[in-house]
């Protein structure tokens, strides 16, 4: 496995809101995994924060999100744009 750092921008719902930032993970493993062996929180930078309407929140350059609070995680380059 490569142990390099690989920066992921992800798309995090939970059942109050959606964060669009960045994860870091080891460059081979995928994003479940990476979830299943975290531990109680999830680190993400680079974050924007929105209600579920799509009103700005806030921004951040650090945010720990309670991993038990998301209901869907995925990389942002597989959201479709309509």
């Amino acid at each position: 496995m490569d142990k390099s750092n690989d920066k992921t921008r992800v798309v995090i719902l939970t059942s109050n809101f959606k964060i669009t930032g960045n994860i870091y993970k080891f460059k081979d493993v995928r994003l479940t995994d990476y979830i299943s062996e975290a531990g109680s929180f999830i680190a993400v930078t680079s974050a924007m924060v929105e209600d579920l309407l799509g009103h700005h929140i806030l921004n951040s350059d650090f945010l720990n999100i309670l991993k038990n609070s998301i209901e869907i995680i995925f990389p942002e380059d597989q959201l479709e744009k309509n």
